[in-house]
């Protein structure tokens, strides 16, 4: 079944090589990997969107084309480009300001061969790990269509500017969709309730999810306090104040909030994959950690079935109990609905909706026209 995306890009195929446009198609694992990549275009904002790996096929193929070996031959004997340079471009395109090095180095590779089995030796992206020199498989761009050779480089990179350019609209509207409910919320609740309490849904964007997840949190922790000190005479009180560390999806050990003045850590995920837990704890020295978790699971579900894995990996009763007494608290959909629910009788509910379009903003590099004046 196709996507709506795919038809853009079969249309945008069409324009160029008109009857032959599906051959092209066809005999180009380039371009069908495009299409899965792409799915997310016309989901809306909080569709998954998928740039790491797209971009790292577009900066190099730039880069191939900024050299112009689209039209002249001896690519196989090109210095290659610098790691610095590609990593450099990725962060200057729209979304791409927080990218990672992984997709150039493996990601893409690795995601493409799932795709593409056939193609285990042949990786689309070559490197030279001692002098950090990158290429695109030039295989991959060069077509015989009808007994002639074409180059699509080109449309490679125009296919993604299209998509791009559909997740900034797709993004503007949210954004636009917040402001206007922040606007109208005095005279109705209700609404914003409803659009905040949808993003708290197991098929929303990790990074959206993430952001929801503290914006709700800081909120729900707001105004709770403690009593410590470092003797009985000299006891204060403290409001809990929740952090959000960096990024989301940044390599940051696992550590997404902090909570002052108790120290406790957060780490939002959407997986109930055992390792990745048992790793979280394990970055952190097994320090407590709780999990804010991006499922409708109940948490006796989600303890059972950690706990079920675990004895099938780790076997040693001991080891198992002090990785599982690490997991401090789990914090799933209906607990943070709870929370929320909490947040908005306290008449906080603008607040958390500012939170999120600051937090949005941030995390999906965007500034509207009122911000760049």
């Amino acid at each position: 079944m196709s996507h709506p995306f795919e038809n853009v890009i079969k249309d945008y195929l069409h324009s160029v090589y008109k009857k032959n446009a599906e051959e092209v198609l066809q005999h180009s694992y380039l371009l069908q990997y495009c299409i899965n990549k792409t799915k997310s275009a016309n989901k809306g904002s909080k569709a998954r969107s998928s740039f790491a790996n797209l971009y790292a096929i577009y900066v190099i193929i730039e880069d191939y084309l900024n050299n112009g070996f689209d039209k002249r031959k001896r690519y196989s004997s090109y210095e290659g480009a610098m790691f610095t340079a590609l990593l450099k471009r990725q962060r200057e395109l729209p979304f791409g300001e927080k990218l990672q090095n992984h997709a150039l180095n493996h990601r893409m590779n690795e995601e493409f061969l799932k795709f593409f089995p056939m193609t285990e030796n042949m990786p689309p992206i070559m490197r030279n790990r001692e002098t950090q020199r990158y290429w695109i498989n030039e295989n991959y761009l060069k077509i015989n269509v009808n007994g002639k050779k074409i180059n699509i480089a080109r449309d490679i990179i125009e296919i993604i500017n299209i998509y791009i350019e559909t997740k900034k609209e797709s993004f503007s509207r949210f954004i636009e969709q917040c402001k206007k409910l922040q606007n109208i919320q005095n005279e109705n609740d209700t609404e914003v309730k409803k659009f905040i309490a949808s993003l708290l849904s197991p098929n929303v964007d990790a990074r959206l999810f993430e952001i929801v997840s503290y914006s709700i949190l800081k909120y729900y922790y707001d105004g709770q306090s403690i009593f410590w000190g470092y003797s009985l005479k000299k006891i204060t009180q403290e409001n809990l104040k929740l952090y959000k560390t960096g990024r989301t999806n940044a390599n940051d050990g696992g550590i997404d909030f902090v909570m002052k003045p108790l120290g406790r850590f957060f780490q939002v995920t959407e997986t109930l994959d055992l390792k990745k837990y048992f790793l979280d704890i394990e970055k952190i020295e097994k320090y407590p950690i709780s999990f804010v978790i991006k499922t409708n699971d109940s948490e006796k579900e989600i303890r059972s079935k950690l706990s079920l894995d675990a004895a099938k990996t780790y076997v040693v009763k001991n080891i198992i109990d002090k990785y599982l007494s690490c997991i401090e608290e789990i914090i799933n959909i209906p607990v943070l609905t709870k929370y929320f629910n909490s947040v908005v009788s306290k008449g906080l509910i603008g607040k958390v909706l500012k939170e999120i379009i600051i937090q949005s903003k941030v995390e999906f590099n965007y500034f509207d026209d009122e911000e760049n004046e």
